[in-house]
C-alpha cells in the first residue's frame, strides 16, 4: 500500500470515527431524552431509582421540592436501614399515616416524609384514601429494596449480567464477522481502480462510510440495551443511572441561552442544528435533482444549469432558514443584535471571508467565468468545474483539483478560452534552412493542418512568413481550434505531423549556428616568459624524438 493509499484510509477513519462518534450521542439521547418530555406539573418519590408515585405542586412549593425533599428522606432512611447481603427479617422500615393534622401526612420510622394535598388526588377520591395507596406503594416498594439486597437476589442477578455481557460481546463480534466475510469484500469489488487512485471520497466510499456508520450505530444501541438492563437489575446502579439521566436531562433542557425575550437551552440547539443539517441536505438533494432530472433536459449550456442550480440551493437555504427560526420561536427582530455583532466580527477580523462570499456573488451573476469554462489564472491552467459563494474549483490538466479564492478572479489577469466563444487559434512556429522552396514549406504547413481532425476549416488556416533569422527561414502556421482544452495535445500532434512531412519532402530543419570571422592574422595572446619557455623546450623534444623514429615506427 503506498503513502497516496494509506492517507485515503486514514482519512476515511478519521471520518468514521467522527460520524461514529455523533451516532453514539444520538443513540444515547434516544435512551435519555424521552424523559425530557415530562413536564414540571409532577415529579416522581423514588427508591432506588424506581419511581413509586408522583406528588403535583402544592401552595408555595413546587412538585419538584417536594419531590426532591421526600426522596432526600427516603432514601437516608433506605440507607442507614439496609446493608447489602442483609437478610429480609432483619429490617424494620415502617410507613405510618398521621391523621393528626388538617391533612394526611405519611411517615417513615417516625420522620415526616410527605404531606398528602388536595392536589395530589384525583377527582372523587379523598385524602385518607389517597394516603393509603401512597402508603401500600411505600411499603411495597421498600418490600423489593429488601429483596434486591439480599444474597438470594445478588448472586443471580450478577450471573445474569455476566451473561448478557458475553452475549453482547457475541452479537458485536458476529456483526463484525459478518462485515469482514461478505460485505467489505462486496464494497471493495464495486470499486473501480480509478476511484480508488483518484477518488478519495468516491461513491464506494461513501457507502463504506455509510456502512462503518450504521455498523458502529448497531452496536452502540447493543451496548446500551446490555448496559440499561443490567443497571435496572441492582439497585444502586439503578440510583445511579437514574442520577446520571436526570442530571443530562435538565442539562440539556435548562434554559442557558437568552436571545431576545426567550432562552434557550441545549436541547433547543441541538434541534435547531439537526434541523439546519436537514435543510442543508435537502437544499442540495433538490439542487442534484433540479440539475440532473429538470434542467438537463431544457437543452441549457452547463454553465446556465449550474448557475440556475445554485441560485437555486441558496435561495431555499435562505428562506428555509427563515422559516425554521420562525418555527423554533426566535424571534427574527431579535437577530439585529446578532447582525451587528457581526458586523463588528467583519470589520474586525472576517473581512476576508465576507470579501470571498461578495465576489462568489459576482462571479454567480455577473458570470465572467462559468462551470465548464477552460482558463489560465496565473501558473494554473484548467477547467472550471463549480462555483461556490467562496470558492472555485479548477481542475488542471494534470487531473489536479485546485480550489481558488473567488476574489483571485476578479483581482487578477484572467484568460478564458471560453468566453462568449470556444474558438481559438493556436500558434505553430516554425523554421526550415535556407534555400528551402518556401511555397513548398508553405504547402507541408497547410497541408499538416488539414490533416489534423481537430483543426477548423472555417476559419481557414493560414501561414505568414516571419522573416529571415540567424539560421533559418521562420514561418508561422495559425490555426483555429474549437476545444481550448485541447490546444496542448494538438499542437503537439502538429508539431509531429510538421516533422513528419518535412522529412518526407526533403525540407531541412537548420540547427542553430554561429559564425566566428577574425579580421587580423595574429591573435593578441599574450604569454608569460615561464610559459614560453616551456613550450619552446616541448617542441626541441618533440623534434629530437621525431627525428629518432624510423619511416615505419620503429627505432633506426
Amino acid at each position: 500500500m503506498n503513502n497516496e493509499q494509506k492517507l485515503r484510509m486514514h482519512l476515511i477513519r478519521v471520518k468514521t470515527a467522527l460520524l461514529s462518534i455523533c451516532t453514539f450521542i444520538l443513540s444515547f439521547s434516544l435512551f435519555v431524552l424521552p424523559v425530557a418530555a415530562q413536564n414540571n406539573y409532577s415529579a416522581p418519590i423514588l427508591v432506588d431509582g424506581k419511581v413509586v408515585f408522583e406528588v403535583t405542586a402544592s401552595g408555595q412549593f413546587t412538585a419538584k421540592e417536594r419531590a426532591e425533599d421526600a426522596n432526600r428522606t427516603l432514601n437516608r432512611i433506605i440507607r442507614e436501614n439496609i446493608s447489602p447481603l442483609q437478610e429480609e427479617e432483619e429490617v424494620t422500615i415502617n410507613v405510618t399515616v398521621d391523621n393528626g393534622q388538617t391533612i394526611p401526612v405519611l411517615k417513615i420510622n417516625g420522620n415526616h416524609l410527605l404531606s398528602v394535598t388536595p392536589e395530589d388526588k384525583p377527582q372523587g377520591r379523598s385524602l385518607d384514601e389517597q394516603a393509603r395507596i401512597w402508603k401500600q406503594q411505600l411499603e411495597s416498594a421498600i418490600a423489593q429494596a429488601k429483596r434486591e439486597r439480599t444474597a438470594s437476589y445478588l448472586v443471580p442477578m450478577t450471573l445474569a449480567s455476566i451473561l448478557i455481557i458475553i452475549i453482547a460481546g457475541l452479537l458485536i463480534w458476529a456483526i463484525g464477522l459478518i462485515c469482514e466475510r461478505w460485505i467489505n469484500p462486496y464494497l471493495r469489488e464495486s470499486e473501480t481502480p480509478a476511484e480508488s487512485h483518484t477518488q478519495p471520497f468516491s461513491s464506494t466510499n461513501t457507502r463504506f462510510i455509510a456502512f462503518q456508520v450504521f455498523l458502529n450505530f448497531l452496536r452502540s444501541i447493543i451496548i446500551l440495551i446490555a448496559l440499561g438492563y443490567i443497571s435496572t437489575l441492582f439497585p444502586q446502579t439503578r440510583h445511579l443511572s437514574r442520577q446520571l439521566r436526570d442530571t443530562l436531562v435538565y442539562s440539556l433542557t435548562s434554559d442557558l441561552f437568552p436571545l431576545g425575550n426567550n432562552a434557550y437551552s441545549v436541547l433547543d440547539l441541538i434541534i435547531l442544528i439537526a434541523l439546519f443539517t436537514a435543510l442543508f441536505i435537502g437544499a442540495r438533494s433538490i439542487k442534484q435533482v433540479l440539475r440532473l432530472r429538470v434542467l438537463s433536459l431544457t437543452g441549457l449550456s452547463r454553465a446556465a444549469q449550474e448557475t440556475i442550480a445554485l441560485v437555486a440551493n441558496y435561495s431555499l437555504v435562505l428562506i428555509g432558514a427563515l422559516v425554521l427560526l420562525q418555527i423554533w420561536g426566535l424571534d427574527i427582530s431579535s437577530l439585529t443584535v446578532f447582525a451587528g455583532v457581526l458586523g463588528v466580527g467583519i470589520g474586525l477580523g472576517i473581512q476576508g471571508i465576507a470579501k470571498e462570499f461578495v465576489s462568489g456573488l459576482v462571479l454567480i451573476f455577473e458570470r465572467p467565468i462559468q462551470a465548464g469554462d477552460f482558463v489560465e489564472v496565473g501558473d494554473l491552467v484548467g477547467t472550471v468545474e463549480h462555483i461556490s459563494v467562496r470558492s472555485t474549483e479548477i481542475t488542471t490538466l494534470d487531473r489536479v483539483s485546485v480550489i481558488l479564492p473567488n476574489s483571485r478572479f476578479l483581482e487578477s489577469e484572467v484568460v478564458n478560452w471560453s468566453h462568449r466563444s470556444p474558438v481559438s487559434r493556436l500558434r505553430i512556429r516554425a523554421g526550415v534552412a535556407y534555400g528551402s522552396n518556401v511555397e513548398l514549406v508553405r504547402q507541408t504547413l497547410l497541408d499538416a493542418a488539414h490533416d489534423h481532425t481537430d483543426v477548423l476549416s472555417i476559419p481557414p488556416p493560414n501561414v505568414f512568413f516571419l522573416g529571415f533569422g540567424d539560421s533559418s527561414l521562420d514561418f508561422d502556421l495559425l490555426a483555429w481550434i474549437s476545444e481550448p482544452r485541447k490546444q496542448f495535445q494538438i499542437k503537439s500532434d502538429l508539431y509531429f505531423l510538421i516533422y513528419k512531412l518535412f522529412t518526407e519532402r526533403g525540407i531541412e530543419i537548420p540547427f542553430p549556428q554561429r559564425d566566428l570571422h577574425v579580421r587580423s592574422g595574429n591573435l593578441p595572446v599574450e604569454l608569460t616568459p615561464e610559459l614560453t619557455q616551456s613550450l619552446s623546450q616541448l617542441s626541441t623534444h618533440l623534434s629530437g624524438w621525431l627525428d629518432n623514429q624510423s619511416p615505419n615506427g620503429k627505432s633506426s
